[in-house]
């Protein structure tokens, strides 16, 4: 099969650019349990139960302290009020183990929300792999990392939002105007 001359360059670049992988708006958010941290303790997560206190703001994020998620953490934090207001749990998921969630929980989240550990369960069903890894400067041990993504969760356990793109900037503003437009 030919194309014509017109829709060859589009077709490239389908092959060229890899796709952005994140559940579609509308899909059920898998749910699922874990081990997390709040201002430096350790608990169980179950994503469910966060559901029946109302809409939850799931954020995947590549690795605690490194500068973009740093900065991202620090940003949620400050926001935070806005999101309890629109009636909202936020939750950070990285692939980093829980005594560095634990630390990162305090040291870039203030203690103000939780951050959990996504195993590769978690980071298949929310289809948001990264396909790097990253290496630990501490340990030198070498990780899978997520992408930069961020869902909104209506209280009906349905995606409502989703925003993927490696840039902290937006995440915290957009899922913001996503909370809100939900009322």
């Amino acid at each position: 099969m030919r194309l014509p001359l017109r829709l060859l360059p589009l077709s490239l670049a389908a092959i060229a650019m890899p796709a952005v992988a994140a559940l579609p708006t509308g899909a059920a958010a898998p749910d699922f349990n874990t081990r997390g941290a709040i201002n430096g303790k350790e608990f169980r997560l179950h994503l469910a139960d966060q559901l029946k206190k109302g809409p939850v703001v799931l954020y995947f994020f590549p690795a605690a302290y490194t500068s973009g998620c740093n900065a991202e953490a620090h940003e949620f934090s400050e926001h935070i009020d806005e999101f309890k207001a629109a009636g909202a749990t936020v939750i950070g998921m990285s692939t980093d183990t829980v005594p560095t969630l634990i630390k990162f929980s305090t040291e870039k989240c203030a203690g103000k929300f939780p951050v959990a550990s996504a195993g590769p369960r978690i980071v298949s069903a929310y289809d948001v792999a990264l396909g790097k890894q990253f290496t630990d400067p501490k340990t030198g041990k070498a990780r899978d990392i997520t992408n930069r993504t961020s869902y909104v969760i209506g209280r009906d356990g349905k995606i409502k939002f989703v925003h993927s793109d490696l840039s902290y900037v937006d995440h915290v503003k957009l899922t913001l105007e996503a909370l809100k437009a939900l009322k």
